[in-house]
């Protein structure tokens, strides 16, 4: 059986400020994720019958509103999944106490809000080290969605950072290491390194092409719009596993209150509703070439 899961990592609007290292927003334009996408992500998903799994970060959960919203995805049958406590971009340079307390608080978080411990994880960035995949078997996780072995995305980020660095300002964001675009692109239980296969954790990677390496994730999909998104989805039958990966911004645009990041992410320009067409365009091939759609915690279950 061919499965195909779709993830959505909702991270808040003030992280995007992080990355082009400018200062965050006030109002409204600070809560689009949990405010708006959340009810957006949910009826796309009821409208295609999708499962969907999200990955929240625990100190956003502080909020009640967000929590209502995160316990209303869950009660509608959604997987939560955790992203972390903070959304520490330097995650894997944290001492192994600090890595521990950003995952095992970041679940706890998240079981208040919604009356379940999440299994799978999700590292800020994609960015992953032993380290953490140490601290994650200590903490009984079941599955790790963070390797992202992309050459084109990883020369695209880092470009980025340094063009951020050549214009003055300081990006949270950090790069990986490179040794991660030698990493399986089909689940695999990780090894030391993390890289390799072995013994350890569950890995489910971020979804690449078959040919090229391409990123198969939502701001890809977003951006190319519905024509080349199919495009992108054909690239990828025939694996046995298609783990699109998205973001809450996936679904708003700059009409929603995302002036400010114009000038600095394109696909916020992008319309919502030809985001939305791009998505369906995705999945609708998927689904034409025989794919069963999962939770992760599902997909996890069927490769362990």
């Amino acid at each position: 059986m061919r499965l195909a899961a779709i993830s959505v990592d909702l991270d808040e609007i003030h992280n995007y400020f992080q990355i082009h290292g400018l200062a965050p927003p006030d109002g409204p334009a600070a809560r689009l994720v949990y405010d708006v996408a959340i009810d957006r992500l949910r009826a796309m998903a009821a409208d295609a019958r999708l499962p969907l799994t999200l990955f929240a970060i625990g100190r956003d959960l502080a909020r009640a509103e967000a929590a209502s919203a995160l316990r209303g995805a869950h009660d509608q049958g959604h997987e939560i999944a955790n992203h972390s406590l903070d959304h520490r971009y330097d995650l894997v340079r944290l001492d192994p106490a600090a890595m521990r307390d950003q995952i095992g608080l970041g679940a706890d978080a998240i079981e208040r809000a919604t009356g379940a411990r999440p299994v799978g994880f999700r590292a800020p960035g994609y960015t992953i080290s032993d380290e953490v995949f140490r601290a994650l078997a200590e903490l009984d996780v079941a599955y790790d969605s963070s390797v992202f072995p992309c050459p084109p995305y990883y020369a695209a980020k880092a470009a980025a950072l340094g063009a951020i660095t050549v214009r003055g300002r300081t990006s949270r964001s950090i790069l990986d290491t490179p040794r991660v675009l030698g990493a399986p692109t089909r689940p695999y239980r990780v090894g030391s390194p993390y890289w390799r296969r072995g013994r350890g954790v569950l890995e489910l990677p971020v979804q690449v092409t078959r040919w090229l390496r391409l990123p198969f994730i939502g701001t890809m999909l977003t951006l190319a719009g519905p024509k080349r998104a199919r495009t992108l989805a054909q690239m990828c039958v025939g694996e046995p596993f298609v783990n699109l990966e998205l973001h809450g911004i996936d679904v708003l645009d700059e009409s929603d209150g995302l002036e400010a990041l114009r000038p600095f992410q394109p696909d916020v320009r992008v319309p919502r509703d030809r985001k939305l067409a791009a998505l369906h365009a995705a999945y609708g091939v998927l689904r034409d070439a025989g794919y069963t759609f999962v939770t992760l915690r599902e997909a996890a279950a069927a490769f362990a």
